[in-house]
């Protein structure tokens, strides 16, 4: 995707033209200016009691002290705290190490149209300490949540805000636009049980669990011991042998609650053979990180779920579809959708994305030219072959346009069906009709006889080739 350009067109077209969809509840995320969410107001609170809130922590640990008083000296003299309205006081603070939400009470008034003033002034005050958000909330009203505002993009149901996009929203190769969980490469290193237990007819005691070897008198051992008295099985009974359930217990884990459970089969809790060498995955040596290394696989990014990139960005949507679900499609199915995909935007969108649908068109155009329908823009250059790296290094130079360049090739046509191979060779005739020098390597018979010039050197491979055996154009040399 990158290399042909096409996502990079495709970024900048989602910057511009996608709509915004929140997260956690699948709303659209809407944006208010300053007279937009004092008319809100005036019109769904009239004659109600309100307090007007700035948000100045959502969702993080801290004792927030210094914040605190820092609040006070701007002159406010309540904040609410994790839904509960608290006045400061000069030693106040919170629980360090639980999440908090805290909001500055920047005004608490009954909603008036004779009182406009008030609320502009309250609504900017609050847009202005809150950072471009705001929330009201009726204090009558015990089981209202608050109503969120925003001058950003934002969910008005839960209040979660997005930065207004741009093309690197839409990179994971930018810390804006990657999934914070696999940093962008859509796979995750992951312990799992195939990984653990590589030959389940092998007991416990005879190496069976590979990361903790045969048995030893230790007491990781001691534990596994009693849990299989339990079930009236032993270390060493084969693996492929335990009851589904215990196997389960033994990978992932005895929970207190379990443990505690007085019908249950356990007395101790366990930690698990899988999240205990996940932790260690987590450790200061370096060697324990590469012994752990060996147990693990590459598994699809549970977060992104593949698509590299952060949640946030996977929910600005064109037709209905983020961008990871079109960089998965192949270039066949690609152009499709975007054959008439003008009929499902808007005449905003429309005239936004004009020129970038054309550019993008065009490209996916040149791929189709050189036989790459069945590529996506997902798939990685690593796991291209030889063949097909020149092929879209082509695609690429059909669309620049460049004249007076010498290209030249080895072998393009490897892999390619009969009716891609013709369309192939019309790609570099077309090179070459442009003003380009297109030199090929080649054994296919179609390639040779469309050359303008052959040079065939042998006659055999190796030390045994390395003479001209023939030059000219393909006719004169079957003639000859």
């Amino acid at each position: 995707g990158t290399i042909t350009e096409i996502y990079d067109f495709l970024r900048l077209l989602y910057a511009r033209t996608a709509e915004a969809f929140s997260y956690a509840t699948g709303k659209k995320m809407i944006r208010q200016s300053d007279d937009q969410i004092i008319n809100y107001i005036l019109k769904h609170f009239d004659g109600k009691k309100l307090v007007v809130l700035a948000p100045v922590v959502k969702g993080r640990k801290g004792h927030y002290r210094e914040d605190f008083q820092k609040i006070a000296k701007l002159g406010f003299t309540k904040v609410r705290v994790d839904g509960e309205l608290l006045d400061i006081t000069p030693k106040m603070q919170v629980d360090r190490y639980k999440i908090h939400d805290i909001e500055i009470v920047i005004d608490r008034l009954v909603v008036k149209e004779d009182d406009r003033f008030r609320l502009s002034g309250s609504v900017q005050n609050a847009l202005t300490h809150g950072k471009g958000t705001m929330l009201v909330l009726d204090p009558d009203a015990k089981k209202a949540a608050p109503q969120f505002f925003s001058r950003f993009l934002m969910d008005p149901e839960t209040g979660i805000a997005y930065d207004d996009p741009a093309p690197n929203t839409f990179s994971f190769n930018s810390p804006y636009g990657a999934c914070p969980h696999c940093a962008g490469l859509g796979e995750v290193q992951q312990i799992t049980e195939e990984t653990v237990i590589p030959d389940p007819k092998l007991s416990i005691s005879r190496g069976g669990i590979a990361p903790l070897g045969e048995y030893r008198d230790i007491w990781i051992f001691q534990q596994l011991q009693l849990i299989l008295k339990k079930h009236k099985v032993s270390l060493n009974t084969a693996i492929e042998k335990l009851p589904a359930e215990l196997l389960q217990r033994l990978m992932h884990g005895i929970t207190q609650d379990e443990a505690d459970d007085a019908k249950g089969a356990y007395t101790e809790p366990f930690e698990g053979i899988i999240p205990f060498l996940r932790r260690q995955m987590e450790s200061d040596s370096d060697n324990i990180r590469e012994w752990i290394q060996q147990y693990t696989q590459a598994q699809t990014c549970p977060v992104c779920e593949g698509y590299r990139l952060k949640k946030e960005s996977l929910h600005f949507k064109l037709a209905s579809k983020h961008i990871g679900e079109l960089s998965v499609m192949d270039i066949n199915e690609l152009s499709s959708w975007f054959v008439d995909v003008e009929g499902r935007l808007s005449e905003r969108q429309n005239l936004i994305a004009r020129e970038l649908l054309k550019e993008i068109r065009k490209r996916i155009g040149f791929l189709l030219e050189v036989g790459l329908d069945y590529l996506s823009l997902h798939r990685s250059v690593r796991t291209l072959s030889g063949g097909e790296s020149q092929r879209i290094r082509l695609a690429t130079q059909i669309g620049t346009q460049l004249v007076g360049v010498l290209y030249i090739m080895d072998e393009p046509s490897i892999g390619l069906h009969q009716r891609d191979n013709e369309r192939l060779i019309k790609a570099l005739q077309h090179l070459r009709d442009i003003g380009n020098s297109v030199i090929v390597v080649e054994h296919d018979k179609d390639m040779i006889l469309h050359a303008d010039h052959v040079l065939d050197i042998g006659p055999g491979a190796g030390i045994h080739g390395g003479h001209i055996v023939a030059e000219g154009t393909p006719e004169a040399i079957f003639n000859s």
